[in-house]
């Protein structure tokens, strides 16, 4: 009898044979002979888990032929997996069996069958509370309330596992191979939304393999971003922060789904978009990790805030990033379009700067206007190369000259305004981008001149609905930007304000049509 005490922890059959008896413990005979059992099964499953952590899955089926039987009934059996080592131990044999990368039938209907497992080891909704009164009562739960303090205790011994590996790093100590970690990431897809697997979520996310490949399973990283982005679990802004950045695809997703949000909105004033963009958790990245070649040199004359800096200093500023941005895209070496793309990007994303030249060009009456109209070439249009971009300064040099002319100009008609953008020419092949350059200075000039506060209802409601939207958005803008600096009582802020009022009943007439 001792020795067969001393054989029980080792003996597969003895094990297996002992769970079909018990079944799901339903007698009272069963259930005492579970708890008489549980020490001694706990060993056994313990041996069985490191056996199983260093095979893969075909081998481990050819060792333990019956192993599915033996782990399906010890998880159905409540007086079992309410013991919360057991239950435990349990999962991580399931994710040794798990194959990450199925290559058969066998194996993709053995992991449907693994998930099943798992979720119903962690759904306390699918666990018989009322079959384990005794057991609950002996540890000082009552049947309500033990799996819900089940659950949240096994996810803590889980996150503390995976902590402990985390810090063990490179050494032989650690507790969980890389493999088994990939195969508990695809195991808690079907639980993302239970409250209490969020640590065990999190913990994952932050964890770092040994190995420079991905150890997490990309399924649970899409899975996880897709339910944080449609708000169906929160998490901690350190634990998002890791997701995006070990997994640029979500990175990608989430941005999307901004701009889709922004999109979808009939209007986007600038306040209501920096608090979406804020509440996003996007502006939290460093301009680096979303573009890791861009220059240093223009990012930090790019990050200096105008609020900083004295106004008598903007133009000055404002001709430095000009001459870095320019000596960076017309050097021959990274003429793709990606990497042309990053510096404009990167020159948008501080867009108020190019607001900034546009009112600078006419406020300062600059002797040397190029630097400012090259700036608002680039905004515009990054894509003109060489001859394309010397036209285009041109063009620009020439409408800027004919706007200055008309701070002189007594009376003004809007006839003037029309002469520089074309609009009286029906053969005007100025490009599209050039339009909106020449539009975006001659609203400035209708803002800051005395004269053209007296036509500026008349030029900007007399335009297509495309201009008219073009024109709001612009002022929508500068009325933003003046009062973030505390410049409007410097500018012309109620014309501003009565112009943006104009627009917006010019619209509403327009789509009421």
């Amino acid at each position: 009898m001792a020795q067969d005490t001393l054989d029980l922890p080792l003996n597969f059959e003895f094990w297996l044979n002992k769970a079909v008896a018990w079944g799901q413990a339903s007698t009272l005979e069963s259930q005492q002979d579970v708890c008489l059992h549980l020490p001694q099964l706990q060993k056994f499953l313990q041996q069985i888990y490191e056996t199983l952590k260093h095979m893969d899955f075909p081998v481990a089926i050819q060792r333990f032929p019956l192993i599915g039987q033996l782990l399906g009934r010890l998880c159905w059996n409540p007086f079992v997996t309410g013991y919360e080592e057991n239950q435990k131990i349990l999962m991580w044999c399931l994710c040794c069996l798990y194959c990450s990368e199925p290559q058969n039938p066998i194996e993709l209907k053995a992991n449907v069958w693994i998930r099943s497992l798992l979720c119903h080891l962690l759904s306390s909704s699918k666990l018989g509370l009322n079959e384990v009164g005794t057991v609950s009562q002996a540890l000082g739960y009552t049947s309500p309330d033990y799996f819900p303090k089940l659950l949240k205790n096994m996810v803590l011994s889980l996150v503390t596992e995976l902590r402990v590996n985390h810090l063990n790093g490179f050494s032989i100590q650690k507790i969980i191979p890389d493999k088994q970690i990939k195969a508990m990431s695809l195991l808690c897809v079907p639980l993302l939304t239970l409250p209490d697997i969020l640590p065990l979520l999190e913990a994952l996310l932050t964890y770092h393999g040994d190995e420079p490949k991905e150890i997490l399973s990309s399924e649970f990283l899409e899975s996880v971003n897709e339910a944080f982005v449609q708000k169906k679990i929160v998490l901690s802004e350190s634990a998002v922060l890791c997701l995006w950045l070990r997994h640029l695809p979500s990175l990608e997703k989430a941005t999307l789904h901004l701009f889709e949000n922004l999109l979808s909105r009939q209007r986007n004033f600038p306040e209501e978009v920096e608090c979406f963009i804020r509440d996003s958790l996007l502006l939290k990245f460093p301009l680096k990790s979303y573009f890791p070649y861009a220059s240093s040199s223009l990012i930090m004359v790019l990050l200096q805030n105008p609020k900083d800096l004295p106004h008598g200093l903007w133009c000055q500023h404002l001709n430095c990033i000009s001459e870095i941005l320019k000596k960076i895209v017309e050097d021959q070496s990274i003429q793709s379009c990606g990497r042309l793309f990053e510096y404009w990007f990167s020159f948008v994303h501080f867009g108020e700067w190019a607001d900034i030249a546009a009112e600078e060009l006419l406020i300062l009456r600059v002797e040397s206007p190029a630097p400012l109209l090259w700036l608002l070439a680039f905004y515009y249009n990054p894509h003109d190369r060489n001859q394309e971009r010397t036209l285009t300064m041109v063009d620009a040099r020439k409408a800027h000259g004919y706007i200055m002319k008309l701070f002189s100009r007594t009376p003004l008609s809007v006839k003037d305004l029309q002469a520089v953008t074309g609009e009286s020419n029906e053969a005007n092949t100025r490009h599209p981008s050039m339009q909106r350059l020449i539009r975006h200075l001659l609203l400035n000039f209708l803002l800051l001149s005395p004269e053209g506060h007296m036509i500026a209802r008349e030029f900007v409601t007399t335009q297509t609905d495309e201009i008219a939207s073009e024109f709001l958005n612009l002022i929508t803008r500068t009325l933003y930007r003046w009062n973030r600096h505390g410049i409007e009582s410097l500018r012309p802020g109620k014309l501003a304000r009565d112009l943006l009022q104009e627009l917006h009943c010019y619209q509403a007439k327009s789509v009421s049509l």
